[in-house]
């Protein structure tokens, strides 16, 4: 997955050295074009993915779902509790194009399908690639693509995300708040008293047992990738209460790992050195509320949107991929959507999946188009249409094998 930092990828394999150490292997995907743009940009991840799978010997199953915000307009049913159960059964992984539509309120679509899966599923791993790509500018003078290459690791499934919250009235109030997590349950029995005349509650949280796996898994990546620095980020001079605990916690697990240095930071000063200098990242690991701002800021810094690859992980169990540009609504059918940060984000797929060399042939052959302006999608000041990026990528991969 992605290679050390600043060195470059190698192919020294051929066609048929792959065919003969690759065994031919099938996965179930579930597909869920969604929204907007959605069904355009997944159509491009789609069709790199099969154009890689008949070089490295992998078979796509695709089972495809209408969910997302438009079929709730048509049909009131957001995504079924019955799917989730059948898809634990067979599935081996979740395509995502795009959730989204201006006539549904962005809360409802977020939990009813995408914070539902997470959960369902305990994708605890946000990974998102904060990488500059080769023929690719950052609106940071002076920044190439040796400067932006780190990873962030957002916790995706506790924080300020988990939905605890409501509203009062001057007087007393009473609330039960109840938390469902495969790790464990909370129950909030909550006393309420102001003499304001309305007030609103957000409650955040974070466990032992979802802290330290996270923890884990940043500082095993790290190892992995030969990165040398993991940072965890917080807001602990704000809220000490659950970021303090963060932070312990990331000390305790850190300590494991002689061998990498551990780096603490606040959030606005994490938002700061993104700008400023990314090249002091190696590997990030955040809260879930910090996490979603950052990553935002990541992808800009990194050429934009179009190119903000997403996974959500669970490393014992059933992952999503899915980019995190959201639906686009005026785009669609317009054919003019980047299909790249899709592309990357089902290249992603391949590599959680074990497929480490179709991973990089994906990653190298965009940075090919892109530097060779074989394609210049509108977000860099090009022309290209959706289709014809995803057939450039294709194009290309045949040519390197």
């Amino acid at each position: 997955m992605y290679g050390a930092k600043n060195s470059p990828f190698t192919f020294s394999f051929s066609i048929e050295a792959i065919r003969e150490v690759e065994i031919m292997t099938t996965y179930k995907i579930v597909l869920i074009p969604g929204d907007g743009i959605g069904p355009e940009v997944i159509a491009e991840g789609v069709k790199v993915l099969e154009s890689a799978g008949e070089i490295f010997g992998i078979n796509f199953d695709w089972h495809e779902y209408p969910y997302g915000a438009e079929y709730y307009l048509k049909t009131g049913v957001l995504l079924p509790d019955e799917d989730l159960k059948e898809w634990e059964k067979w599935a081996n992984a979740i395509y995502l194009g795009a959730i989204g539509h201006p006539k549904v309120d962005d809360t409802l679509s977020l939990h009813g399908i995408l914070l539902k899966i997470r959960f369902y599923f305990d994708q605890y791993v946000n990974l998102r690639p904060i990488k500059l790509l080769k023929g690719v500018f950052s609106p940071l003078m002076g920044k190439n693509s040796e400067d932006i290459n780190f990873i962030v690791i957002r916790e995706n499934t506790e924080d300020f995300y988990v939905g605890l919250g409501g509203e009062g009235t001057k007087g007393k109030n009473k609330a039960e708040l109840n938390l469902w997590r495969r790790l464990f349950k909370v129950k909030f029995n909550l006393d309420i008293e102001t003499n304001a005349e309305e007030i609103a509650y957000q409650i955040g949280l974070v466990s032992k047992e979802g802290c330290e796996r996270v923890f884990e898994y940043s500082f095993k990546l790290a190892k992995k990738l030969g990165r040398k620095k993991v940072t965890s980020v917080d807001k602990i001079n704000a809220m000490g209460y659950i970021y303090g605990y963060w932070r312990s916690k990331f000390l305790e697990i850190g300590e494991k790992y002689p061998e990498i240095e551990k780096e603490t930071i606040f959030a606005d000063a994490a938002a700061m050195w993104f700008v400023k200098a990314p090249e002091k990242f190696d590997v990030v690991v955040t809260p879930n509320f910090i996490g979603d701002i950052l990553t935002d800021l990541g992808a800009a810094i990194s050429g934009g949107m179009g190119f903000a690859a997403g996974a959500n992980i669970n490393p014992e169990g059933i992952s999503m991929f899915e980019p995190i540009h959201g639906s686009a609504p005026k785009y669609k059918g317009k054919n003019i959507a980047n299909p790249i940060a899709t592309i990357w984000s089902g290249a992603l797929m391949l590599d959680h999946l074990g497929h480490h060399d179709a991973y990089k042939a994906i990653l190298k052959a965009i940075e090919t188009v892109l530097s060779e302006r074989k394609v210049v999608p509108k977000d860099l000041g090009g022309d290209s249409k959706t289709g014809e990026i995803g057939d450039a990528i294709v194009e290309e991969l045949k040519e390197m094998f």
